[in-house]
């Protein structure tokens, strides 16, 4: 039962990291896995700058997976240069 949570917790992961791209001018490159990196890394940063606040599932702390999420994608953008104009 472990690995089936653990690939939920990617899935979560990537949707958050695809709900921070839309909210921030930057864009995650690569697609599904570098989403799931970005998601997992920004639940993480999210988790620590916030605690677990808010909804969670699958473990991932909802709000602070995707602020954190947004932070990274946006520091990504900023140094890699990839400002989408919308």
């Amino acid at each position: 039962m472990e690995i089936l949570m653990f690939i939920i917790y990617l899935f979560v992961a990537a949707a958050c990291a695809w709900i921070a791209s839309a909210l921030v001018p930057g864009t995650v490159p690569d697609g599904f896995f570098a989403a799931v990196v970005f998601g997992v890394l920004g639940a993480w940063l999210g988790a620590s700058l916030m605690g677990a606040v808010g909804p969670s599932l699958a473990g991932v702390p909802l709000f602070p997976a995707i602020l954190g999420s947004a932070i990274l994608v946006f520091l990504f953008a900023l140094v890699s240069r990839q400002f989408v104009a919308r």
